[in-house]
Parts: C-alpha cells; sequence; structure tokens
C-alpha cells in the first residue's frame, strides 16, 4: 500500500489492471481539447481549460455548467480561486480572470531562470500559499523545470526553477508539501517532494491524453484528457482487486 495523503486519509493506489478498463466508464464529460483542471473548493465545482481560450465549468458528476470564451489564449492549465481564475498561458503568462465578471489581466512571465522556445511551453500550474508553480512541457530532461512565479500588478515574475527531469510534464496539483506531476507521453503521475527536492515516487496511470490533474471531494480524482475528455476515478476503483504498481523513483 503506497502512503499518499495522511492528513486527508486517502490512499492514492494505482494497478496494473487499471490499463484494461473501460475509458468510456470513466468519462464524465466530453470537452474538447481539455487541458488542464482543477477544482473549486468554494463552489464544488471543477474549472477545465481548453487551449483554444475557453473554459467551462462542469459539476464533480460532468454536467457542463457553463461555456466562456476568453479570447485568443491557449490556455494549458488552471487554478481556481474563491474569486479568480488563474490560466497558464503557454507562450509564457498568466491570465488572470474574475469569476464575477469575467475581467481579464495578462501578466507576462519576466525573470532570468526560465528559457521557452518552439519545443518547449507552460503546460501545467498550481498554486501554493502566494506562489503559482509552472510546469514546463520539454522534451529533454534538461530542460524539464517547474517555475516558481510571484504574481504582480503589471507582469509575473520568474523567482526560481527547480529542476525535475521530467519529460513531457503535462499538469501538476499540489498535496502536502507534493507536487504531484502527469507525464502524457509517459502514462505516468510522479510525486516530486519538495522538501527532499526530488521525485519520490512514479506511479503507472491508464493510457490517456494526459493534460491536467485535480483532487476533490470524496476521494474524487480527475484528469483532463486532451482528447476531449474529463475522466474521474473513484479511490475504490482504483484498487478493487488489482496488483499494485509502484515504479521505483
Amino acid at each position: 500500500m503506497i502512503q499518499i495523503f495522511p492528513n486527508l486519509s486517502i490512499t492514492l493506489l494505482f494497478i496494473l489492471t487499471l490499463t484494461a478498463c473501460s475509458s468510456e466508464k470513466h468519462q464524465i464529460a466530453s470537452i474538447d481539447e481539455a487541458s488542464g483542471i482543477s477544482y473549486c473548493n468554494n463552489s464544488n465545482t471543477l474549472i477545465v481549460a481548453n487551449d483554444e481560450g475557453s473554459f467551462y465549468e462542469i459539476s464533480p458528476k460532468g454536467d457542463i455548467l457553463s461555456r466562456h470564451k476568453l479570447g485568443d489564449f491557449d490556455l494549458e492549465g488552471v487554478v481556481c480561486e474563491d474569486d479568480e481564475l488563474v490560466f497558464a498561458v503557454e507562450k509564457g503568462a498568466l491570465l488572470i480572470v474574475t469569476r464575477s465578471q469575467l475581467q481579464t489581466k495578462y501578466l507576462k512571465l519576466k525573470g532570468k531562470k526560465f528559457k521557452l522556445n518552439k519545443n518547449s511551453g507552460i503546460e501545467g500550474i498550481t498554486k501554493i500559499g502566494e506562489l503559482y508553480y509552472l510546469t514546463i512541457q520539454a522534451e529533454k530532461k534538461k530542460h524539464a523545470k517547474i517555475l516558481v512565479v510571484k504574481r504582480g500588478h503589471n507582469y509575473a515574475e520568474v523567482t526560481k526553477s527547480i529542476e525535475h527531469g521530467i519529460i513531457d510534464s503535462a499538469g501538476l496539483d499540489y498535496q502536502n508539501n507534493k507536487l504531484y506531476i502527469v507525464s502524457d507521453k509517459k502514462d505516468k503521475l510522479y510525486i516530486y517532494d519538495l522538501k527532499k527536492g526530488k521525485v519520490s515516487k512514479k506511479l503507472k496511470l491508464p493510457k490517456f491524453a494526459q493534460e491536467g490533474i485535480a483532487f476533490g471531494k470524496n476521494k474524487d480524482i480527475f484528469f483532463a484528457d486532451d482528447n476531449g475528455a474529463v475522466m474521474k476515478y473513484k479511490l475504490k476503483e482504483l484498487i478493487k482487486g488489482g496488483v499494485f504498481v509502484e515504479i521505483p523513483a
């Protein structure tokens, strides 16, 4: 048994037989090019980013509650806060959106600790305290980094970069001083221990186009699938009668 969330009484176990499960069983919504997902604590809903500049708000059951077009933005991840949505823009920016009026503010990333090119862009985002953590999707390990970003009034400052060596990191979430990073190409969930500064576990995922991960209530685990879906798993489904798979870090 792999104990991941002791404070939340959640044990996340991925099993060898999971890849044989029907994707239709776990698909709760059809959303074109779902590129990021975040759980909203205050409304018990999920925000799903679309890389053509739209976002959807859905219920945990997958009911689409609203859809909004923000503009010509390549949205690759999202953090849902009480009053705002903060999107990661692939070319290197944060897009701040008020939840009430949908007013937008574009904050370009600045700093000396990062470099983006045509083969590596911003893909995922999460928030820890007052700082945002953005993952760079890279083809080579040496370019695979997480950027620690401080939000300013006119731009977002990259204050630090974390080298983790995870290629094709496409989405992330945060719990208990650990980052949970999904890799689409590898079909894996990497658990990065911020305190130790290294990947502590690698867990096998089912085969689909993982672009985002979010942890909800009632032991729900949500994934954004770039092939046009939102996937939902229950803990009991992940552990039911299976052989546990943990890949040595």
